[in-house]
């Protein structure tokens, strides 16, 4: 690697995968750049790393990192991942799908994946939309704002995803956003680090077809509106339920322990193995 060249170039396919696809004003590329930073300073080497996605744009992250990945059908990225560590348990998996991909059609792998608690991180970067296929409503796009299949509104209430995932069981829970950067990085590292199953929701602009359908302006100010409405849990505890109307609260919702999958997996392939030899005595 040239030395003028930033460390992150290490974790990239940068020879024959760039430019990327993205469009000007996405914030997906800030969030590979989180994911990669927390790799570094965990310290994981990129053998021992599988990035797994379904389909969508965030879902064409695993093209440009140079770990092992997988590029897997649309919404069944966490059936895959599991999947991958069950046959490779030693891998630091990562899943990363975007709002459409991993709580609709992916919404059922979502819930039981973290109810089993298997030992992955999950990234859902939401921009409210379906944005690689023509800015259709998805589970987080707001009321009364426009898609492409929503021209007068959208009017089906939305998902919070930090608040299914721990209902569900994930034992590690934050929401961050493109524009808090080194916030992001820290939730990323932490939700690398836990073990069990971890989930980080990353808001993020989509000027291309959310911003533009609801005249939300520039990239920039999409970016700003995501400085300015929502805050850190901090900040939410001193204000009102009326200073909260509209705002959007960051931070770690759930950091707790629970029995992990493969763990008790193994526990249960020693019970067969102990009934199986006792029975043949």
């Amino acid at each position: 690697m040239p030395a003028h060249l930033p460390y992150e170039y290490r974790y990239l396919r940068a020879k024959k995968k760039f430019p990327h696809v993205w469009c000007p004003g996405c914030g997906i590329g800030i969030v590979m750049g989180s994911i990669i930073r927390a790799v570094d300073a965990l310290g994981w080497k990129k053998d021992d790393i599988c990035m797994v996605s379904g389909i969508g744009c965030t879902s064409r992250m695993p093209v440009y990192v140079d770990f092992n990945t997988l590029h897997a059908t649309h919404g069944r990225a966490l059936a895959f991942a599991t999947g991958v560590k069950m046959a490779r348990p030693r891998l630091n998996i990562l899943a990363v799908m975007g709002d459409g991909d991993g709580l609709a059609i992916g919404g059922n792998h979502l819930i039981h994946t973290a109810r089993r608690n298997i030992d992955m991180t999950t990234i859902i970067v939401n921009n409210y939309n379906y944005g690689m296929t023509g800015g259709q409503a998805s589970p987080t796009t707001p009321e009364d704002t426009v898609a492409s299949t929503a021209p007068y509104g959208a009017i089906e209430p939305v998902f919070d995803t930090c608040e299914l995932a721990a209902g569900a069981g994930a034992t590690y829970v934050a929401r961050g956003t493109v524009y808090h950067v080194m916030e992001l990085d820290g939730f990323i590292k932490a939700a690398m680090a836990k073990r069990g199953f971890s989930i980080v929701e990353v808001l993020s602009p989509c000027p291309t077809n959310y911003g533009r359908a609801n005249r939300l302006g520039s990239a920039v100010k999409m970016m700003e509106d995501l400085r300015d409405n929502t805050v850190n849990r901090a900040q939410a505890a001193k204000l009102s339920a009326e200073e909260l109307e509209g705002k959007i609260v960051r931070g770690v919702f759930v950091d707790r322990e629970r029995p992990e999958y493969l763990d008790r997996y193994e526990g249960l392939c020693e019970k067969a193995r102990k009934a199986v030899a006792g029975a043949g005595q």
